[in-house]
């Protein structure tokens, strides 16, 4: 089964990043399409007191995500590093020192989140009436966090490896059984909101116990038993992981506040801005799976110190994304209308949605560019300094920008703003790519045998 892992020293770059991007591509559909379900299921079966329950809680749930992803991109990079030197018993240790820190983590999380779960519900301000049912669905979600911890991680150990095609099966496998479980759980037993919850604890646990099963009895990564990490493991993942995990919380707070510029136009901006912003996220899977990919591929070749090869990923990365992206930004200059309509109908808010779509669909490419050269610039360990390109991009650049033309063109502005942030967002990744000492990182001093 180690066929289906690449060696991404060599080989044709090209083809690589095609067929590894693909299925990561998939997976995040399948992702988003496991979100969608849910709220389905709770929104048509329970109402819309138990659907507000959710999405309160699952900001919670997301904040937590995040800080996964971000412990997972740090993975991605010590582990694809590993795999290009060919030093299995740095991989072994390292993917050791993973397990026992995630674990770890997990647990904590799970036992603070669960204790204090009705505390964070009143940080976000949950309504009283609320305020029970979101408790229940949060703190069900909470004692399963490692099963959320646990199969994302899996996934991203096989992508540093170069098998961005097993882990489909796992997401797959969670997607499959949350339909089925959902109904059943909220209506066939009678759990209601509860229900929901355990429909997916049990669905990320059975796609959690499946992989772990299937990589260990096909050997697919260099699994051991666990034991304590040495320091120096522990001192390099969280020197990667926090900053990675903070990442993704200048991201979700720079969100926020574009959403405090977008709520002054009134409701019908609002209702329109969501919208386009569900569509946003499908529209960016290609860009944010071609970002997950380079990482990998990059990881592997800076292990080796290949740096041309290197460079031609960065290159073909930014040029596959440009063709796709571009193609992509045409189709909704066309269409957005009615992909905004598939979510609302009122007719002011369909007209912003679709204006704001059609404006900014062009720019998607650059906002790529991000992706996939601070996909190459995190494959060297450098995390601190995407992270702070990162603030450039959002708050320095988008927030400030958005507010800026909003006010001077009104809710046209929006988009412009946004728009032209990532334009000029893509000119300071390029400019660090080209012109910053990424390359001088080295994350192991020796390799070890």
């Amino acid at each position: 089964m180690k066929k289906m892992q690449h060696d991404f020293t060599q080989g044709n770059i090209l083809k690589q990043l095609m067929f590894f991007s693909g299925p990561i591509m998939l997976t995040n559909l399948l992702q988003t399409s496991y979100q969608f379900a849910d709220s389905l299921w709770v929104g048509n079966l329970l109402g819309a007191n138990a659907l507000g329950s959710v999405a309160i809680s699952s900001a919670i749930i997301f904040t937590v995500l995040s800080f996964i992803i971000g412990l997972n991109n740090a993975a991605l990079t010590i582990l694809s590093q590993q795999k290009g030197r060919s030093n299995e018993d740095g991989l072994r240790r390292y993917l050791n020192a993973f397990v026992v820190i995630l674990a770890g983590l997990s647990i904590f999380l799970g036992l603070v989140g669960f204790i204090f779960s009705e505390q964070l519900l009143k940080l976000l301000g949950t309504p009283e009436g609320m305020m029970t049912s979101a408790k229940a669905y949060l703190q069900i979600n909470f004692l399963g966090i490692l099963f959320l911890f646990g199969y994302n991680f899996i996934s991203t150990v096989l992508r540093a490896l170069g098998d961005s095609k097993t882990p489909m099966r796992f997401v797959m496998i969670a997607v499959a059984l949350n339909i089925v479980l959902d109904p059943l759980f909220i209506a066939g037993f009678n759990l209601g909101i509860e229900g929901a919850a355990f429909a997916t604890v049990v669905s990320q646990g059975s796609a959690f116990v499946y992989g772990l099963v299937y990589v260990l009895y096909k050997k697919l990564a260099p699994f051991m038993f666990p034991k304590l990490p040495s320091k120096q493991e522990v001192v390099l993942i969280l020197n990667l992981g926090i900053p990675s995990g903070l990442q993704m919380a200048v991201i979700s707070a720079g969100s926020a506040a574009i959403m405090s510029v977008v709520t002054t136009f009134g409701e019908d901006v609002v209702a329109g801005f969501s919208a386009a912003q569900r569509l946003d996220s499908l529209l960016m899977l290609p860009a944010h799976a071609l970002g997950t990919a380079v990482n990998s591929m990059a990881g592997q070749n800076i292990g080796v110190r290949d740096w041309n090869r290197v460079s031609r990923i960065a290159k073909y990365g930014v040029l596959y994304n440009f063709g796709i992206m571009f193609a992509i930004g045409l189709v909704v200059v066309f269409f957005a209308q009615y992909g905004v309509q598939l979510f609302i109908q009122d007719q002011e808010a369909v007209a912003f949605g679709t204006k704001y779509l059609q404006i900014i669909a062009l720019c998607y490419p650059f906002l790529g560019i991000n992706f996939i050269l601070n996909g190459i610039v995190r494959a060297s360990g450098a995390m601190y300094q995407v992270l702070a390109l990162n603030i450039i991009s959002f708050w320095i650049l988008r927030f400030p920008l958005t507010a800026f033309f909003s006010n001077w063109l009104g809710d046209t502005g929006i988009a412009i703003g946004m728009g032209s942030s990532f334009i000029i967002s893509s000119i300071f990744a390029y400019m660090y790519y080209r012109y910053g000492k990424w390359r001088e990182k080295e994350l192991f001093t020796k390799k070890r045998s």
